[in-house]
């Protein structure tokens, strides 16, 4: 049974160094919103395993690549589900979290994503294009990422990295889910600089792609950040489904939507703690929450607030 206020342990690395970002300021301004209903906790990715057991969820953001602490993450992983914790995101996602098999996947399974493949025998199914990208299934936040003309890539597809043509696209463009509601999108309109987002208004064909991979996922809770790339041919393909840590670029919205979308997290925070023990909108969560919690399909109050 939860404490009077649900216990919440935070985990952040607060000193990752982003590339032109500071994840750090991001995880600020939540806590000091999500402490106002939650005993809360910040840790880092190192220090969960040894400290979950004392709260009632464990919240998983800013933690930066898992690469630099593999071991240590699968053994979190391995105690969380052995001991039944509730981590958010669930530790079920099928996309990022469990590494870059799903592109594979969803390309063989003719999902609208970059076409990709891993090993020489299938590098023929790929379009032709003058440079590929490489990249390693375990891979994250770009790193050892390459890009190659079709003469280098038969040595290297052994298995262990992914190649797909290099997308002539037009922009990059990513979709932001709380549980499965849509809550805003952003875009980066000079390819060149990829995190100067601004906020994107999300047609109903954009939406349809995003929830495709959303539902696919099949979540239930947490939060997911769909990254898309406008193709020559105008339609979107899948570049990533962020399903462990998405940072989300909360400094790129208008104030309003901002807090609306901090609003729509606490309420997803509090349902996730309190289904545990059947228990709904009780224990902690003040009126703006409880409000927020019974109120699912909000996606077009918080698209509402995002400027064409």
């Amino acid at each position: 049974m939860p404490a009077a206020r649900p216990r919440v342990l935070y985990v952040t690395d607060l000193a990752y160094p982003a590339r032109g970002r500071r994840y750090c300021d991001e995880d600020i301004l939540l806590t000091s919103r999500l402490r106002e209903h939650f005993d809360l906790a910040l840790c880092h990715p190192l220090d969960a395993a040894a400290l979950m057991d004392a709260y009632d969820a464990v919240v998983v953001r800013n933690s930066g690549p898992v690469l630099g602490y593999q071991k240590e993450y699968e053994a979190f992983r391995a105690r969380a589900l052995s001991s039944g914790t509730r981590v958010y995101n669930p530790l079920t996602g099928k996309a990022d979290m469990a590494g870059k098999q799903y592109l594979l996947d969803l390309s063989a399974a003719g999902f609208p994503v970059i076409p990709t493949v891993d090993r020489a025998q299938d590098l023929n199914e790929l379009p032709a294009a003058e440079r590929y990208v490489v990249k390693p299934k375990l891979g994250a936040d770009s790193l050892d990422l390459r890009v190659l003309p079709a003469s280098g890539l038969a040595s290297l597809a052994d298995g262990a990295v992914l190649i797909q043509p290099c997308v002539d696209f037009a922009y990059e463009v990513s979709f932001y889910f709380v549980d499965d509601d849509f809550q805003y999108a952003l875009y980066a309109p000079d390819r060149e600089r990829r995190w100067e987002l601004r906020p994107y208004a999300a047609t109903a064909a954009d939406l349809e792609f995003a929830r495709r991979f959303i539902d696919w996922n099949g979540l239930g809770h947490g939060i997911q950040r769909v990254d898309a790339c406008r193709a020559p041919d105008g339609e979107l393909l899948l570049v990533e489904l962020e399903d462990l840590n998405p940072y989300l670029s909360l400094d790129a919205l208008p104030e309003e939507a901002r807090d609306a979308f901090v609003t729509v997290l606490t309420a997803s925070l509090s349902r996730f703690v309190h289904e545990a023990h059947g228990i709904r909108g009780a224990h902690g969560v003040d009126d703006e929450a409880g409000e927020v919690s019974g109120a699912k399909g909000t996606e077009g109050a918080q698209a509402a607030l995002i400027p064409a």
